[in-house]
């Protein structure tokens, strides 16, 4: 029976490698013996770096979400008067910008966006949304009850992808053993325990903005964008919306209807930046600071430009502004008004098994920031 099993996954690895496709029930029966570690780990290895390498179909990231979701999440559904939203980047892109889609999931939720996070630790990244979240102040190790509250209470919560309190069965065990890009960079971020109905999502290549959207059409999204933005010349791309230079949009509807469109700062009403302004540093401790400026309003050039930006997705999705040029208006008066540091303070507190001790981290490090500004 072990031999048949091997030979059957070994079978579809060499047809991933000749750049055959799976189907959706071959691909969530792949995932399912990887998440249930009934395949050695050269399969499991090879399985993932195949079928990353020959570009995944929306029904092989689907049939991979479904096997994490159904096998591998703890499930929850918080009280909420409105859509859940999500945002999120891949990874995987060739600039490593600062945690812009963490700062502008929290500008948006300062405006009453309801957000159900889902996150993880650096992988490809130096410093991932679960990192920078728990360096300031943030409990990213609880239980899901305790980020049902936070969403419940501050608007706002964050699932940690990396935890088994959260994926209990092999989700850590496997993204703790790589440090490459792979599907699961799609497939696990859209594992969220609360199925939010609207997301906007980057991702790391033009090639995977279609087949990111089927699949979260595929798998239930009301209204999703996706999106990756490129730099000054045209390449070296990131998952963010882009203040550099071009960012390619796909934009899926409440209807299902799909439109395709590019944008530029200049549409937005911002500067073109440069790349080494928005880049991240290995010195974490100057990126928390520096996080906490902006979102403050310190910092209000091109890290506060490209928040803003990667923002406005988030408000235009929930109704709030009628474009996305109109979008980065707001969240940049989000960011004034005070109303942006605010709701990560709030955040800390709900979303916190010791909420003092996280708001005098908190506190410390706002004034450390006001200190550095």
């Amino acid at each position: 029976m072990m031999e048949e099993k091997l030979r059957y996954f070994g079978a579809k690895v060499n047809g991933l490698i000749g750049g055959s496709g799976l189907s959706r029930e071959d691909a969530k029966e792949m995932f399912r013996q990887v998440l249930l570690n009934e395949q050695p780990d050269l399969q499991q290895g090879a399985f993932l770096a195949a079928i990353t390498a020959k570009g995944a179909t929306p029904q092989e990231i689907a049939g991979s979400w479904e096997a994490i979701y159904e096998i591998d999440t703890v499930k929850v559904t918080p009280r909420a008067d409105g859509p859940l939203v999500e945002n999120c980047g891949t990874g995987m892109d060739a600039l490593k910008t600062f945690n812009i889609s963490t700062a502008a999931s929290v500008v948006a939720a300062a405006d009453g966006v309801l957000m159900a996070k889902h996150g993880a630790r650096a992988i490809t990244s130096r410093c991932g949304t679960i990192d920078m979240l728990e360096a300031l102040g943030l409990d990213v190790e609880c239980e899901v009850s305790v980020v049902k509250r936070s969403i419940e209470t501050a608007g706002i919560g964050i699932f940690n992808g990396m935890s088994p309190k959260v994926h209990p069965v092999a989700l850590g065990r496997i993204l703790s053993q790589i440090r490459f890009g792979t599907i699961l960079n799609i497939a696990a971020s859209l594992a969220n325990p609360a199925l939010p109905a609207i997301g906007a999502r980057g991702v790391y290549s033009q090639a995977m903005i279609m087949p990111a959207l089927e699949t979260m059409r595929e798998i239930g999204f009301k209204r999703a964008m996706v999106f990756h933005g490129l730099g000054a010349d045209g390449s070296a791309g990131m998952d963010e919306m882009s203040t550099l230079g071009r960012t390619i949009v796909a934009e899926m509807g409440e209807d299902g209807a799909v439109r395709s469109y590019e944008i530029a700062p200049r549409d937005m009403g911002l500067q073109t930046a440069r790349a080494e302004d928005i880049l991240s540093s290995p010195d974490r401790e100057r990126e928390v600071l520096r996080f906490l400026r902006v979102l403050g309003g310190e910092e209000d050039g091109a890290r506060q430009d490209i928040v803003c930006l990667n923002t406005a997705p988030m408000l235009y999705m929930t109704g709030r502004v009628s474009s996305l040029a109109e979008g980065v208006e707001r969240a940049r008066s989000i960011i004034a008004d005070g109303r942006a540091l605010g709701k990560l303070q709030d955040w800390i507190k709900a979303q916190n098994t010791d909420p003092a001790a996280g708001l005098e981290k908190f506190d410390d490090l706002v004034s450390r920031a006001d200190a550095a500004a």
